[in-house]
């Protein structure tokens, strides 16, 4: 079997997928007389984008196949989110996963509860205040907005294990007179790359 060419050439390398130019020094590119291609896909190395900066990568490549019809739907996707890469796309969806797991784990986790509600409403910001006041611990802060003449926006910042901040928000959905409660999940960071 004939060996593939060296993908690179001086010291200048164009990425096929993306077009992203990358300059390597000598210790950093691959030799292909002694591992071929397979430390090409591994560029885990300090790279020089565009002669900028440089930037530990880390990155793996791996090969995922799909049907037809779903890559064309993802790829609408992620063109229409303008979303620079597949790979990125690919990324934030592995990360939005692993988050939802740290939630479903009982970890500590991070995020954001939204309320809207008429304050006209009889009684309905002392409750509110009563139970965050209840779950203290896990409320970072709060941030009120007058929406018009009758109705607020709240948006209080939350961290803690997911259970406590699951009781806090199933208390405030049992407050009558809110017109919307949602959660949006979110991560301390401390367990993604």
């Amino acid at each position: 079997m004939a060996a593939r060419p060296y993908p690179f050439t001086a010291k200048r390398h164009t990425f096929p997928y993306t077009g992203n130019r990358a300059e390597l020094t000598e210790r950093e590119a691959p030799d292909p007389k002694e591992n071929g291609w397979k430390d090409c896909h591994r560029l885990a190395e300090m790279v020089r984008y565009s002669g900028r900066e440089e930037v530990r990568m880390g990155l793996m490549r791996f090969s995922v196949s799909l049907e037809e019809g779903l890559l064309r739907q993802f790829d609408a996707k992620i063109r229409n989110d303008r979303c620079p890469t597949r790979s990125k796309a690919v990324g934030d969806l592995i990360r939005a996963n692993l988050v939802e797991t740290e939630w479903r784990a009982g970890e500590e986790v991070a995020g954001a509860v939204v309320l809207v509600y008429d304050h006209h409403t009889r009684n309905v910001v002392e409750k509110l205040t009563e139970a965050q006041h209840d779950c203290h611990a896990a409320i970072i802060s709060t941030q009120h907005v007058h929406l018009d003449h009758d109705n607020c926006l709240e948006i209080i910042a939350v961290r803690g294990r997911s259970a406590v901040i699951d009781r806090l928000v199933a208390r405030l959905k049992a407050v009558k007179g809110l017109k919307h409660v949602s959660v949006a999940a979110g991560t301390t960071g401390a367990r993604l790359p």
